[in-house]
């Protein structure tokens, strides 16, 4: 804390009594939980999206697998784009992204089109956990951190933890498509309070793009992603050509 022209300039939001620390947090952690929790959401309905749209099991594997490998893809972005646009931008645009992803999904007359949805959904989820670890980091001083971080560690745990349960049971009272119905009033809400309350926290700076280590980490980060998913796809497990090719070229790009 220090003082400018008669003014307290604070260090860290959450020292600042002008701030409305809360509120932020409520509508990254609602954002967190309900992103996360569609990772695992969808795993009891794929029998019932098979005899839907009339699809082999591998096919709609790429529900569970295509939204890992893209999360893992836009990962590695997130650290630039958190540099090159402001905190209530990314927070706002990734909230948007994944709604449109799921309100995609939700009316999906065919498996391309949900498939689609579910891959625009992960580039929401991907790019937002990077975002809120950053927001949380710069708000709170280190002495609080720990804290906020097993807060934010319950979250990450408890909403994947629930995922299928919750999914059976939507699955059979409501049908499959409610699994995403069901979550864009809250990603909705979401956007909504931090539109309100959420405020900059990071400082845009605008760093040069290294364009090709930006490509060579994201194809690595994708290929580990595909090859250890494919190892549970195969009967050959890691002796499957799709599992050594992926790790192989990850190792050339390294």
């Amino acid at each position: 804390m220090k003082e400018n022209n008669g003014t307290k300039k604070y260090e860290y939001l959450a020292d600042n009594p002008d701030v409305k620390v809360m509120p932020i947090m409520l509508s990254l952690i609602i954002g967190a939980f309900f992103a996360i929790l569609n990772e695992t959401l969808l795993n009891i309905a794929l029998t019932t999206l098979m005899e839907e749209f009339h699809i082999s099991l591998p096919t709609v594997q790429w529900m569970a697998t295509g939204f890992m490998l893209v999360m893992g893809v836009v990962i590695p972005v997130s650290a630039l784009l958190l540099q090159w646009f402001t905190t209530r931008q990314l927070f706002l645009g990734t909230m948007t992204v994944f709604t449109i992803g799921t309100t995609i999904s939700a009316i999906a007359p065919t498996f391309p089109i949900l498939l689609v949805g579910r891959l625009i959904q992960a580039v929401g989820t991907g790019l937002l956990m990077p975002i809120i670890f950053n927001v949380f980091l710069l708000i709170y001083p280190p002495h609080k951190r720990g804290k906020i971080m097993g807060l934010i560690g319950l979250v990450i745990m408890f909403a994947p933890a629930i995922g299928p349960t919750l999914s059976g049971i939507i699955v059979e009272y409501l049908g499959w498509r409610y699994l995403f119905i069901t979550v864009i009033p809250f990603a909705l809400f979401s956007i909504a309070f931090a539109y309100k309350y959420l405020i900059n926290v990071s400082e845009v700076t605008k760093p040069k793009i290294d364009i090709l280590s930006l490509v060579f980490s994201t194809i690595g980060f994708g290929s580990i992603v595909y090859g250890f998913s494919a190892v549970g796809e195969s009967e050959t497990g890691f002796l499957s050509p799709n599992v050594y090719i992926a790790i192989i070229f990850l190792d050339l790009l390294e």
